[in-house]
């Protein structure tokens, strides 16, 4: 018991180590990839990096869609939402100031709201969600990626002279001299000179994607274990806590990481495509695997689909400021909205367990 006790600990380490250097790569590779493709790093986070911060919730959908009772496919979006916005895009502001563009304040936040009051109002109807539901779901992200595919067009069509013009005028050389400086100085050098090759681009965003998931893969696994088998926390309480953190873990990791690098635009595209990707994708693929049986909608599903309505609101009004910003302020104010959300939480709990 004691060696696996510390195995699991150094399996936790290691999944934290593969978490953060994981996001590194991943954000300076999507962040590349933007600036090649000339389009905004907000539509590069809203699609290609939400998508794959969120294949975990996408595979603990299918798996208890295809093989279990789909109980846990609603908890886990509603879930993951809320903490996505409270503590991620949170802690996000807290480290660097995130401007709010005009199309996300109009368009992209909106599409949450109306998406996030959809998906809670399909579910009180009937208390489950049916499988053309789920098809309802799944059109309506297809429908948003082709407009940030069609948006991505535009800003390219409309940087291009700027980006050529740019290209023109330049006369320096970018290459570092690696004469005179120490080995590790070489490889970060080295490194650099790679970002400017798309093929490398594309490498460290698929390693760093696969780091990331492969690391929350294994706090969440150790975490379990440690809370459950080591302390003797309630398994219910572990689900709520441990597995729905576990499985925001990527976003949470790849926004911070984005917003110390100053890529601002990837940790606010992240949230919000990834929560419109739980809710459409997710909620849509887990309802059409169930099939007839329906996804259930449960009471608890109800409250936390209206925190997770509340919280997107909250960004809303938060970014319709003079500096139209989410800053500190705001950040503490999601991360107070959070701790009050798990105090309900708990007490919710402790409270049926005793009565």
């Amino acid at each position: 018991m004691v060696l696996k006790a510390i195995l699991q600990i150094i399996l936790l380490a290691l999944g934290f180590v593969l978490l953060v250097k994981g996001a590194d790569f991943f954000v300076d590779g999507a962040s590349g990839i933007a600036k090649k493709l000339k389009v905004s790093t907000f539509i590069i986070g809203a699609t290609v990096v939400a998508f794959g911060t969120s294949a975990p919730e996408l595979a603990v959908t299918i798996t208890d869609a295809v093989g279990g009772t789909g109980e846990l496919i609603v908890g886990n979006i509603l879930g993951s939402n809320i903490l996505n916005i409270f503590l991620i895009l949170g802690l996000s502001a807290i480290v660097c100031k995130l401007p709010v563009e005009k199309t996300t304040r109009y368009i992209d936040l909106p599409f949450l709201i109306l998406t996030s009051g959809l998906f809670v109002l399909l579910g009180y109807l009937g208390w489950s969600f049916t499988w053309w539901e789920g098809l309802i779901l799944l059109m309506l992200y297809i429908g948003f990626m082709v407009y940030n595919v069609i948006l991505a067009k535009k800003q390219s069509k409309a940087q291009s002279e700027q980006a050529t013009a740019a290209a023109a005028t330049f006369d320096g050389d970018n290459t570092v001299n690696t004469e005179n400086v120490g080995f590790i100085e070489k490889i970060k050098s080295g490194y650099e000179n790679l970002q400017s090759k798309v093929w490398f681009l594309i490498v460290i965003t698929v390693v760093g994607l696969g780091m990331v998931v492969g690391g929350a893969q294994l706090v969440v696994n150790s975490a379990q274990f440690i809370a459950r088998d080591l302390i003797g926390i309630p398994a219910e309480i572990v689900a709520l806590t441990v597995v729905a953190f576990g499985t925001s873990l990527p976003e949470l990791v790849t926004s911070v990481s984005a917003a110390k690098k100053g890529d601002v635009g990837i940790a606010t595209g992240n949230v919000i495509g990834s929560n419109i990707a739980n809710i459409l994708l997710i909620g849509g693929v887990g309802a059409v695997c169930t099939g007839s049986a329906s996804l259930p909608f449960s009471t608890e599903g109800l409250i936390s689909g209206i925190v997770a309505l509340f919280a997107a609101i909250l960004i809303l009004a938060c970014s319709l400021n003079k500096d139209k910003s989410l800053g500190k302020i705001a950040g503490i104010i999601m991360l107070v909205c959070l701790a009050v959300y798990y105090v309900f939480i708990f007490l919710n709990f402790y409270i049926l367990h005793i009565y």
